[in-house]
């Protein structure tokens, strides 16, 4: 893998700029904002849609400012985060970008509406907002922490799904990474606070979810992250996920809002068995209950612990510990999937199977079992995500 090509890995460039389904950095996937939709340009090296006419220093001003050839990008795509990348980073992406396979594709018209839809309000907001500053060595810390800053802040741009936005749409500082809804799905809190963060993970498990997206007796990677660490971090070397691993180490405990503490041991799963339930188990939700027994215990098991997929274990999860069933109910719908090592680990969706109201019930039975938890998901929040794309 050439330098410029593991840096586009690192930045997660292919998620973002390839559409479902479409080829590689072609662009087209949509991003569907409070605002309305907009699409990910085209960065192969094609002459009229994507990058094949572009100067180093016109990459370099939309990678690092935000502005491209129609004007100002809007913050969807992170270039308040890449300023802080090398001249050189930059650079060695572009030279990889322009060795692609040139596609003719230009992506759909943006469907914002007004007054979001006016380019020039970002000067506004970058005003108000951006401040374009490039990455400076912390020398009071060691090389593995600065690698693993630069890493999750330039690069990797973490805080860009994991801190909360303000009414502006910008991130909130002081809540850096403490946890935020994107794309209907939770990207959960991931500084060092012990109750509602990674602080009391071990070392393994944050490698393990980092490079495979599966911390054991903990959480699987599930929606956008799952695409992240298959894209990006299951590229990043061994030394690069430890540098990460050094830097969120330090991040300053932040609670955030609307968090959940995770249970170890809920008593529904703790008191079952592989095969079966827990006799004193409560049945108030008994659809809920009937569903999982049909169609989702031969896989996650009444233990929790899953079988043949590590993957499929439940116990420790954050999806199962949130009464909101935010995550849980998209999984449920839509499945999910993820590709390490060339093998894949999937769920199927259960959304043209099951109703609303069922979808509902499972979900409630799922955080109440392996959570310890009341669920609140109802049929009318199941619905509006089954009409999201």
């Amino acid at each position: 893998m050439s330098r410029g090509e593991y840096l586009a890995r690192a930045a997660d460039c292919i998620a973002c700029h390839t559409a479902r389904g479409g080829k590689p950095y072609a662009g087209g996937r949509a991003f569907h904002l409070p605002f309305g939709t907009i699409y990910a340009t085209n960065l192969t090296p094609d002459e009229e849609t994507g990058l094949g006419k572009w100067s180093d220093e016109a990459f370099i001003r939309a990678v690092r400012q935000g502005v491209g050839s129609q004007g100002h990008l809007y913050p969807a795509m992170p270039y308040t985060s890449y300023a802080a990348m090398s001249r050189d980073d930059v650079l060695a992406i572009k030279k990889y970008l322009s060795t692609l396979e040139p596609v003719k594709q230009a992506p759909p018209a943006t469907t914002l509406s007004f007054p979001f839809n006016q380019r020039w309000g970002m000067e506004a907001w970058n005003l108000v907002f951006f401040r374009e500053k490039r990455f400076v060595t912390n020398e009071s810390e060691g090389t593995l922490w600065n690698r693993g800053a630069y890493l999750a802040t330039a690069l990797g741009h973490c805080g860009e799904c994991h801190t909360p936005r303000n009414a502006g749409f910008a991130m909130k500082s002081k809540d850096y990474l403490s946890g935020a809804e994107i794309e209907g799905w939770k990207a959960y809190n991931t500084t060092q606070d012990q109750a509602y963060g990674i602080g009391a993970w071990s070392d393994e498990q944050l490698r393990g979810y980092l490079s495979t997206g599966h911390a054991p007796g903990r959480s699987s990677a599930a929606g956008p992250m799952a695409e992240v660490v298959e894209h990006s971090l299951q590229y990043m070397t061994p030394s690069d996920i430890n540098s990460l691993v050094a830097y969120m180490r330090q991040v300053a405990p932040a609670t955030g809002e609307r968090q959940e503490t995770v249970n170890l041991q809920p008593v529904g799963a703790t008191a079952s068995n592989a095969v079966l339930p827990a006799a004193s188990q409560r049945v108030e939700n008994l659809r809920g209950k009937q569903l999982f027994a049909a169609d989702c215990a031969g896989c996650h098991q009444w233990n929790g612990a899953g079988r043949q997929s590590q993957y499929a274990s439940l116990v420790g999860s954050r999806a199962v510990n949130d009464p909101t069933g935010t995550a849980l109910t998209q999984v449920i719908l839509k499945g999910t999937s993820i590709r390490i090592g060339g093998q894949v680990h999937q769920m199927p969706g259960f959304g043209s199977a099951y109703s609303d109201a069922d979808v509902a019930a499972v979900a409630n039975y799922v955080v109440e079992h392996f959570g310890d938890k009341e669920g609140s998901v109802t049929a009318e929040a199941v619905r509006s995500k089954r009409a999201t794309p």
